[in-house]
C-alpha cells in the first residue's frame, strides 16, 4: 500500500504547503523557479511571527513583509490583525508561491516586486511596521538592508522587527543601527522548540 503524506503544515497557526502540494508542482511545473533563497521556509519567520504574538499591543493597520519569499510574517499579520500587508521580494517568480500560502490561509495580501533599496521614503512613512525574516544571508546585502531601516526609522514607521538566525551580515546591521539609531536586540525561543534567533527591535512611535 503506498504511504500518502500531508501536503499541507502549520506553522504559527498558518496553512503552509509542503513541495509535493499539487499546487506547488503546478507553479513549478510553470517555470516559477525563485533564485534568491525564495525556495524555503525559513525558521526566522516563526521567530519573529512568536515574537510579535508576544509582544504586540496595538494592531498595525499597515504593514510591510520585506524580502518575503514566501511571505509568513506578513500573511500572519493579515490573518491576526487585519492589516493591509504589501509583501516585497526582488524576485518575481516567489509571487505566486506567495498568492498560494495567502489563499490557503483566505487573506489577501499586495505582492510587490522589489529591492530593498527601492523602498522609498513615502511608502515607509506611510507603513506602520516594517519586518522581515532572514533577509541578510550575503555580506553583499548588508548596505541594501541598513539603508532599508535607516529610511523606515527616518521616515517614521512605528515599529521595525528583523529576525535572523545569527548570521553575521545582520550583526552588522544590526551594530550600525543600533549604534546610530539606538533599539534593541534581542534573543527570542519559540517556545520549547528548538527554533530562536535574535531580532532587531527599533520602536519609533
Amino acid at each position: 500500500m503506498a504511504t500518502h503524506y500531508p501536503s499541507l503544515k502549520t506553522i504559527a497557526g498558518l496553512q503552509v504547503p509542503y513541495a509535493r502540494h499539487p499546487r506547488v508542482r503546478a507553479i513549478k511545473r510553470q517555470g516559477h523557479y525563485p533564485s534568491i533563497h525564495g525556495t524555503k521556509l525559513w525558521s526566522s519567520s516563526g521567530v519573529l511571527i512568536d515574537y510579535i504574538a508576544s509582544t504586540t499591543e496595538v494592531a498595525p493597520q499597515s504593514v510591510i513583509d520585506a524580502g518575503c519569499g514566501w511571505g509568513l510574517a506578513g500573511i500572519w499579520c493579515a490573518k491576526t490583525f487585519g492589516s493591509a500587508v504589501a509583501s516585497v521580494d526582488a524576485d518575481a517568480s516567489v509571487m505566486p508561491y506567495l498568492e498560494l500560502v495567502a489563499e490557503l490561509n483566505e487573506v489577501e495580501v499586495t505582492p510587490v516586486v522589489a529591492r530593498f533599496e527601492q523602498l522609498d521614503t513615502p511608502l515607509l512613512g506611510a507603513t506602520d511596521w516594517l519586518v522581515a525574516a532572514d533577509v541578510c544571508f550575503w555580506e553583499e546585502l548588508v548596505d541594501p538592508v541598513t539603508t532599508m531601516i535607516e529610511r523606515a526609522i527616518e521616515s517614521g514607521t512605528k515599529r521595525i522587527m528583523i529576525s535572523d538566525p545569527r548570521r553575521e551580515p545582520f550583526f552588522t546591521v544590526a551594530e550600525t543601527i543600533l549604534s546610530e539609531y539606538g533599539g534593541e536586540l534581542v534573543e527570542w525561543r519559540v517556545g520549547n522548540s528548538r527554533h530562536s534567533g535574535v531580532i532587531l527591535v527599533i520602536e519609533n512611535a
